[in-house]
């Protein structure tokens, strides 16, 4: 999203686990909300969710 506001393109890398197995999963996630699984043989289910955060009241979380 700041990539967007900034008219760049950025990237973010996030180093997560699996709830379930633990086993590590890397995962990228570019300006346009697209997401890449960088962990061989890893096919977690990533989701972007769509949320008007122009009308959150009191916070964020409470979109969620």
């Amino acid at each position: 999203m700041q990539g967007r506001l900034r008219g760049q393109d950025l990237t973010a890398v996030i180093d997560t686990e699996c709830a379930h197995c633990e086993v590590p999963i890397r995962l990228e996630i570019d300006s346009n909300l697209e997401s890449r699984v960088k962990s061989d043989g890893a096919t977690p289910l990533v989701c972007t969710p769509f949320v008007d955060v122009s009308g959150l009241n009191p916070s964020i979380i409470d979109g969620f």
